[in-house]
């Protein structure tokens, strides 16, 4: 909207942009955000060459999977395939008694009240995705509305795309403003804000929107939605929990991360938790503060741990 600058409010509005430019600049100051893609390369080879084996067991394995927020978030969901869905995790803990459930159920929005009245397992959650999912492409007032239903609808925690448009042309006041409004209507509900990494393409734009986005709320920060053509990489979850452990130093505020997008293998889902362990540490690698998003990974990861090839999920 194009303010005239003589306006009767009494205000300048030129004035309050300069302040509020200048708020997010201090921001990212304090943080060293001009970092080289190569050089994040080869620190990432040399942490998983050094420490992914020692995680290649089966504890870290069993762990993974009570981190996992088992998705569904396709075109082909209906209120009949979602109960199904909820049903198996219901199921899980008469059928693995020694392993611990997943984390939580991710579904669209208009879903959560099917996952609310099917599941009877402990200690699993429900994760919405919201705020226009997957592009964030939509009105400010239906991003709120559609948070509000979700968590009337019984979700407990909320997943949202930042606004990528805005960042990239270097409006992190209205990137911001987005996040903060939706972390106001989640109250006490967790809100994990997706960067979509693969859109924001350098390290540097990563690390930026990271901290940008911690400082307006998140709750967790996540590398992607697995809608886009690059989907979650060890490179971006390195900056992102660099991100978090700078912003936990500076802030004294726990951040979680979580990997999601295109993650299929028992090798992958290592990585993720070699990189967090070794950046954030032991107290960050559990569900309250780490996760990983797949539809995938849940059977592969049980075949793993229990040696045969199970299609539980």
């Amino acid at each position: 909207m194009e303010h005239d600058h003589d306006c009767c409010c009494g205000h300048d509005h030129n004035h309050e942009e300069e302040v509020m430019h200048y708020k997010y600049a201090e921001a990212l100051a304090k943080y060293v955000t001009h970092i080289h893609d190569d050089e994040v390369e080869k620190s990432v080879k040399s942490l998983l060459n050094n420490h992914l084996r020692e995680n290649d067991n089966k504890e870290v394995k069993k762990k993974l999977l009570n981190c996992i927020d088992l998705t569904t978030l396709k075109v082909t969901d209906s209120e009949d395939s979602v109960m199904n869905f909820t049903q198996k995790v219901n199921e899980f803990e008469n059928a693995y008694p020694d392993l611990n459930n997943v984390a939580a159920i991710c579904v669209y929005p208009n879903m959560a009240e099917i996952v609310k009245d099917t599941l009877e397992a402990d200690n699993v959650k429900i994760a919405c995705v919201s705020g226009g999912f997957p592009s964030s492409q939509t009105f400010m007032e239906v991003k709120v509305a559609e948070t509000a239903l979700a968590i009337h609808s019984g979700a407990d925690e909320i997943d949202i795309v930042l606004s990528v448009g805005k960042f990239l042309v270097g409006d992190y006041e209205g990137m911001c403003d987005e996040v903060e409004e939706i972390k106001d209507t989640c109250s006490e509900h967790q809100l994990k804000v997706i960067l979509e990494t693969g859109a924001l393409q350098t390290a540097s734009n990563i690390k930026k929107a990271a901290i940008l986005a911690m400082y307006a709320g998140a709750d967790f920060i996540k590398t992607s939605t697995g809608k886009e053509h690059i989907s979650a990489t060890p490179e971006a979850a390195y900056v992102m929990c660099r991100a978090i452990r700078e912003y936990y130093t500076e802030t004294g505020r726990k951040v979680g991360f979580k990997a999601a997008g295109g993650i299929n293998t028992v090798e992958d889902a290592i990585k993720y938790y070699t990189i967090a362990k070794q950046i954030l540490g032991n107290e960050w690698l559990n569900n309250n503060l780490f996760r990983i998003g797949t539809s995938r990974l849940a059977n592969v990861l049980l075949s793993d741990i229990i040696g045969k090839e199970v299609k539980f999920f």
